[in-house]
C-alpha cells in the first residue's frame, strides 16, 4: 500500500472521529437549569424561539433579573417588592409574582407596547388600586395573571388581544355588565375561589365569548348553572358550589365539551340524557346527593360518582343498548362512599368492554359505620406493569384523607395542554 493510500485512510478516520463528536454532542449537557428561576409558572419558551440574540446588553430594572438567554423577559418575582419597577420598552414577559405589590399604576407600564404576558399573582392588589385603563393600553397582551390578590371586582377595561385571564383566589363578587365585552380572543377564564353568586350571572356574561374553551367557576356561591355558555367551551369547572339541579338539555349547546367537573355540589337528580355528548371524556359528580345513575355517552372514559347516596348501579340506565361497532370507551369508575351492598352487575362488562378499574372502596351502608364490599377494587385486562401501577394506586387510595380527595377535585390546571 503506497504512502498516499495510507495518508488517505488516516485522514478519513480522523474526519469520522470529528464528525461523530459533533453528532454525539448534547448542547444541554453543561446547562444545569434551575426551573424555579429559568422557567417560571406558565412560561412558554417557544414564544421567543425565533428572537435573535441582542448584540449588546439589554436594559433591565435594577430590582429584577433579565437573563441573557431570554432577553425579552424580566424576572422580578419573590423580591419583596412593594411597587412595580419601571419596565423597559422591549420587555414581552414580565414576572412580578410573590411580592407585596398593592397597586398597578400607569407610570411603570407606559412604554411597554410589546408586553405579551404579566404575572402579578400572589400580591396584595385591590381593585381600586388599579389605574383605569392601565391594562387596556397593552394592545399585545395575551396572558394576565392576577390570582391570589385582594380584588373585589372584575378588572375593567382589558385589551381585546387577551387570551388567558386568571383571577382565582380573590374576593370578586361583582362583574359589571360590559366587563367581558370586547374580549373576543379569550380562550381561558379562571374565576375559581371568589364570591360570585347567581346575581352575577343574570346578565349572561359569558355568552359572547365565542372562543372560550375553558371556564373555571369552582369554589364560589353559585346555586344554578351558568346560563348561555358559548358552544366553543371544552372544559367546565363548577366544583364546590351549591348547585342543586342541571336543567334538561342544558349541555345540548356545548357539543365540544370534553370535561365536566361538578363535585361538591347539591345535585340530587340528573335528567337521564343530560350527558349525551359526543366528545365527553371526563365526568366528575362526586360528593353530591345522587340516588341513581344516568346515561353514559360512548365517548366517556372516566366517571367519578363517589360519596353520593346510590344504592344500586343500574347498568341498563347507563348503557341501554350495545353496539359492537361503536363500543363504550369507559375505563374507570369510582363509586366509593355510596350505599352499595353488591358489586356492579357483570352486564357492565358487556356494555363497557374497555373497563379496567372499578374503585369500590368503603360504602356508607350504615349510618354510623362504613362497610367494605368483598373487593374494594375490581381490575381486568391489565398487563403486569399496569397491575403493579394499579396496586400502588390502591395503596394510595387506602391512605387518602378527605383533604386528599378535595385536592384531587381541585379545578383544572389553569394552563391546560
Amino acid at each position: 500500500m503506497g504512502i498516499w493510500s495510507q495518508l488517505s485512510i488516516i485522514h478519513l478516520l480522523w474526519a469520522t472521529v470529528v464528525f461523530c463528536q459533533y453528532e454525539d454532542y448534547d448542547f444541554e449537557d453543561g446547562y444545569d437549569e434551575d426551573p424555579d428561576h429559568q422557567h417560571p409558572y406558565y412560561f412558554n419558551p417557544n414564544a421567543q424561539a425565533e428572537v435573535p440574540r441582542f448584540p449588546f446588553p439589554v436594559e433591565c430594572a435594577r430590582e429584577c433579573f433579565c437573563p441573557p438567554a431570554f432577553p425579552l423577559s424580566m424576572y422580578c418575582d419573590h423580591r419583596k417588592l412593594k411597587t412595580i419597577p419601571n419596565i423597559p420598552s422591549h420587555v414581552q414577559q414580565l414576572y412580578l409574582q410573590n411580592n407585596d405589590i398593592e397597586a398597578v399604576p400607569a407610570g411603570p407600564l407606559t412604554n411597554v407596547t410589546f408586553l405579551r404576558e404579566i404575572n402579578l399573582s400572589h400580591n396584595k392588589i385591590k381593585s381600586n388600586m388599579i389605574d383605569h385603563g392601565v391594562f387596556a393600553k397593552l394592545s399585545n397582551l395575551v396572558q394576565l395573571h392576577l390570582q391570589h390578590n385582594e380584588l373585589e371586582e372584575f378588572p375593567f377595561p382589558l385589551p381585546s388581544s387577551l387570551e388567558r385571564l386568571l383571577l382565582g383566589f380573590n374576593k370578586i363578587s361583582q362583574v359589571s355588565g360590559n366587563a367581558l365585552e370586547g374580549l373576543p380572543n379569550i380562550t381561558m377564564l379562571d374565576l375559581c375561589n371568589n364570591f360570585l353568586d347567581d346575581s352575577v350571572l343574570k346578565g349572561k356574561p359569558f355568552s359572547n365569548m365565542k372562543n372560550l374553551m375553558q371556564l373555571n367557576l369552582c369554589n364560589n356561591k353559585l346555586q344554578t348553572m351558568p346560563p348561555d355558555l358559548p358552544p366553543s367551551l371544552m372544559y367546565l369547572s363548577l366544583e364546590n358550589n351549591s348547585i342543586s339541579y342541571i336543567p334538561e338539555n342544558y349541555f345540548n349547546r356545548l357539543p365540544k365539551i370534553i370535561a365536566i367537573r361538578m363535585s361538591h355540589n347539591n345535585l340530587q337528580n340528573i335528567p337521564h340524557n343530560t350527558f349525551n355528548l359526543p366528545n365527553l371524556l371526563e365526568l366528575n359528580l362526586g360528593h353530591n346527593k345522587l340516588k341513581q345513575v344516568f346515561y353514559i355517552p360512548r365517548s366517556l372514559q372516566h366517571l367519578y360518582i363517589e360519596d353520593n347516596d346510590i344504592e344500586i348501579i343500574n347498568v341498563t340506565l347507563m348503557c341501554p343498548s350495545i353496539d359492537a361497532m361503536n363500543t363504550n370507551q369507559l375505563t374507570y369508575i369510582r363509586v366509593d362512599q355510596n350505599k352499595l351492598t353488591n358489586p356492579i352487575s357483570t352486564y357492565a362488562f358487556f356494555c363497557f368492554p374497555h373497563i379496567r378499574t372499578i374503585y369500590y372502596g368503603e360504602q356508607n351502608v350504615n349510618v354510623n359505620k362504613s362497610t367494605q364490599l368483598r373487593t374494594s377494587v375490581f381490575r381486568r385486562f391489565l398487563t403486569p406493569e399496569e397491575y403493579d401501577e394499579a396496586e400502588e394506586n390502591q395503596e394510595t387510595h387506602e391512605h387518602e384523607t378527605e383533604e386528599d380527595h378535595e385536592a384531587e377535585d381541585s379545578y383544572f390546571h389553569p394552563y391546560f395542554q
